[in-house]
């Protein structure tokens, strides 16, 4: 791959063919932690292009369904060890494009890795079950079955983990894709579609659509020929594409904000609990649906618990991701870091205390990128704006909280319900806090982020609409249940007409 080498035009891949917009526009793909660093420029795409991306997932549709699971699987493995052979290239293509560290952009390619080869293994199970039937001479059974073309909506965040979790799961099914990324992100799905083509892929199952969510998110997710949608980003934009998928009836998949608490009770290893906040805080310079915004800390460790927070928070290295010695990259663009801004000052009118950080970071290098210094807020309240809003950057805010009950009750008080964490020595307030926390996802002495491909992702409340990402449980996005009954007994046997004697 050349992902650092050239720099020029990338195009829309559709039907297996790298192919400029229909309008001939494009736009520039500049790195967040040097706005001299231009990563690539792409297309600016439409409506026309949608229909020809939909046009060529649908042709490829029925030979990919029926191309045996096993064959599919192989083809992902085959992708999945193109992935391992380039990750290094592709982490710093992301780093540029997204601003993350290497450390953490080399995860996100691992994600990648980890689905392809989990999906692949699908290839030979795709499970469903037989059952005995209330009948004699006659068999009963379900199996899963693909659903046809999908649109699928990536954020920026995780330019690369989150359109594989989602297109793995959907190709090894046997439908085939239409994805428009992230206009922030585009490089590293573009790089991913060079991987399904190395890896064999045939022309037109998996299909890159660049452009806006308005003149390409829109046409794609209300397209005829669209079943299935599948969305990672806010709510408010998650709630629009509910209501524009309904009136057809399309199978929905929404992943959107999240507001997580860590509840660190007074019992917990503080230190530990310090370390899993600021990973969970500031990884990815906050930017994670998942990210630890709030921590609520019991009254009588806040106190120590504050200080050692500040300390370490001070010490975090900011600048560009691929220096090895930078901790925490830029915000993604210029847009995102004005948001967080915005929200410092809100904090502030509040009443929150400001503990460290809060500004703009500018001087030397920095002035080149969209950096903002790792912030926190202590004494807040759960009423407050900053406590209860989705900030999406590296801000954090401590609650103190008088007991576990208190400290659950104001975990639970938000829209939102992705993850949630408890630190305590206590195995019963650890299980207590497992079952009463209304997330998804849950830690006991570890930080709101950290999930692994093999389990359910997603949340309840205003973060999900009740589907699930990675694991098996991503399967049910994209697969149809069918049951099937044969019956050899020769005559016709009414399974839905009581035969039973009555009880007089």
């Amino acid at each position: 791959m050349t992902t650092e080498v050239a720099v020029g035009l990338q195009g829309n891949f559709i039907g297996g063919e790298w192919v400029t917009s229909s309008s001939g526009k494009t736009f520039e793909n500049r790195n967040p932690a040097d706005r001299d660093d231009l990563v690539g420029i792409f297309p600016e795409s439409g409506r026309d292009d949608v229909e020809a991306a939909v046009a060529a997932a649908r042709k490829a549709y029925p030979g990919w369904r029926a191309t045996p699971a096993p064959r599919r699987a192989e083809i992902l493995y085959a992708a999945g060890e193109i992935l391992k052979r380039d990750k290094e290239e592709l982490a710093r293509l992301m780093t540029r494009e997204m601003g993350k560290v290497l450390a953490e952009t080399r995860g996100d390619v691992q994600e990648a890795i980890d689905m392809a080869f989990l999906a692949a293994g699908e290839g030979r199970r795709l499970f469903g079950f037989t059952t005995p039937s209330e009948l004699p001479n006659k068999f009963a059974m379900c199996i899963r079955q693909p659903l046809g073309v999908c649109a699928l909506v990536t954020p920026w965040n995780f330019p690369m983990a989150i359109p594989a979790w989602k297109s793995m799961a959907a190709l090894i099914a046997g439908n085939t894709i239409v994805i428009k990324p992230a206009s922030d992100t585009p490089a590293s799905v573009v790089a991913l579609a060079r991987v399904f083509e190395e890896a064999g892929l045939p022309a037109g199952v998996f299909n890159v659509v660049i452009g806006s969510g308005g003149e390409v998110g829109d046409p794609l997710i209300t397209h005829p020929d669209v079943r299935v949608v599948s969305f990672t980003g806010s709510t408010e934009v998650g709630r629009r594409i509910s209501v524009a998928c309904a009136p057809t009836f399309k199978r929905l998949h929404l992943e959107m904000g999240g507001k997580n608490a860590i509840l660190v009770l007074e019992d917990a290893d503080v230190d530990l609990a310090v370390e899993g906040a600021v990973w969970g805080a500031f990884g990815t310079t906050g930017q994670r649906c998942t990210a630890s915004s709030r921590l609520l800390v019991h009254e009588e460790v806040v106190g120590e618990f504050v200080d050692k927070l500040t300390a370490r928070v001070r010490s975090i290295r900011v600048g560009n991701g691929l220096d090895h010695a930078a901790q925490m990259g830029p915000c993604v663009s210029e847009r995102q870091r004005e948001t967080v801004a915005r929200y410092v000052e809100i904090g502030k009118q509040e009443g929150a205390q400001l503990v460290c950080g809060g500004e703009k970071l500018t001087d030397g290098e920095l002035s080149r990128g969209w950096f903002f210094a790792p912030t926190i807020f202590s004494e807040a309240t759960p009423e407050m704006r900053i406590s209860r809003e989705e900030i999406f950057g590296p801000v954090t805010t401590v609650i103190p909280v008088e007991s576990f009950e208190d400290g659950v009750r104001i975990a639970n008080s938000v829209e939102y319900g992705l993850s949630g964490s408890v630190y305590t020595r206590d195995v019963e307030r650890a299980f207590r806090a497992m079952r009463d926390f209304e997330t998804g996802i849950f830690y006991v002495n570890s930080s709101t982020i950290g999930a692994e491909v093999h389990l359910p992702f997603g949340g309840v409340k205003n973060t999900g609409n009740g589907h699930r990402e990675a694991g098996i449980a991503g399967l049910d996005v994209f697969t149809e249940w069918k049951s099937i009954y044969v019956d050899f007994s020769g005559r016709l046997q009414k399974a839905q007409i009581d035969t039973h004697e009555s009880a007089d």
